[in-house]
Order: C-alpha cells, then sequence, then structure tokens
C-alpha cells in the first residue's frame, strides 16, 4: 500500500489572501479539511484552514500568503499521509482495491479489479480476465473484501 495517497488537485486560487480552490477525490470537502498536513509536491505544508465551497475545498496553506504565490500551486497534486487518515472500522480507501484478485462465491478466479467507475448511483468495479466484467459495489453483488489478502469475492447473476 501506498504512504501516500492522492487527495485532489488545486483548481485555482480564491481571493487574494493566498487561498487555494482544492478538487476533492477523497470522500468530502470535510474529510480533507480534517487533515493537518497535506503533501504537494512530495513536501508536507500545513493546512491552516479550510472551508467548503460548492463541492470544492477552500484551503489557506503555510507559507503561500498572498494571490501571486497561491498561483503556482495551480494544477497541483494535493497527498495526503495513510496514517494520518481516521476511517471507520471496515473501511479502506478505493486506491487499495485497485490490482485485487477478484473471485467469485465458488472460487473461480474472475480476473483483476482494473479500474472504480464512480458514478452517480454507486461504484461499479470493472474486472479484466478473459472478459471484461461489470458489477455494481453493492452488498449484493460484493459478498467479502479483504484489503490485506488483494481479494475480492463477488456473486455473479446470470448476464454480467
Amino acid at each position: 500500500m501506498e504512504k501516500y495517497l492522492e487527495a485532489g488537485r488545486i483548481t485555482n486560487t480564491h481571493g487574494i489572501k493566498g487561498e487555494v480552490k482544492i478538487e476533492v477525490w477523497v470522500d468530502s470537502p470535510e474529510f480533507l479539511r480534517k487533515f493537518k498536513v497535506l503533501y504537494i509536491d512530495n513536501k508536507p505544508v500545513k493546512l491552516l484552514a479550510g472551508r467548503t465551497h460548492k463541492g470544492f475545498l477552500l484551503a489557506k496553506l503555510e507559507g503561500f500568503d498572498d494571490v501571486n504565490a497561491a498561483m503556482t500551486l495551480k494544477n497541483k497534486l494535493v497527498f495526503i499521509d495513510r496514517k494520518d487518515a481516521k476511517l471507520p472500522k471496515g473501511s479502506y480507501f478505493l486506491a487499495d482495491l485497485m490490482g485485487a484478485r477478484v473471485v467469485d462465491e465458488q472460487g473461480n478466479e474472475l480476473g483483476e479489479l482494473a479500474d472504480i467507475m464512480e458514478l452517480p448511483a454507486g461504484n461499479v468495479y470493472v474486472v479484466r480476465g478473459e472478459r471484461e466484467i461489470l458489477i455494481p459495489a453493492v452488498p449484493e453483488f460484493i459478498k467479502k473484501t479483504d484489503i490485506s489478502a488483494g481479494l475480492v469475492t463477488v456473486r455473479l447473476i446470470d448476464g454480467m
């Protein structure tokens, strides 16, 4: 598992006091706002303040005190340190699923989890093996997820 996880991208500045607008790729802007340190260009940057605005996180970062300094961060990726994340029991990062082996309930190998489509109705796992299979990420189809073993057990129905 990677030590640092992609959490978003700085899309622009906000105002003249050095705030940046972050497109959030984790659960929510509120989740990202809980981190005291973000990582940009492999360097730690303290998150001094943050607030949600139209689905984005408006963040004040240490050392970026005006719009000109903040502009240097435009289009940079924002990372978080995995050890700083406090996930509820049984939760995991989607990035940790990538590359996992996928088997059916009988133990037949179906392939590897190659992608996760995040759609409005919910996530869909893309499994690539002998053929590509799209599996809705709901309890009816995802029977067991074992992150440490890199294994996802699924139930398929006719037509999948």
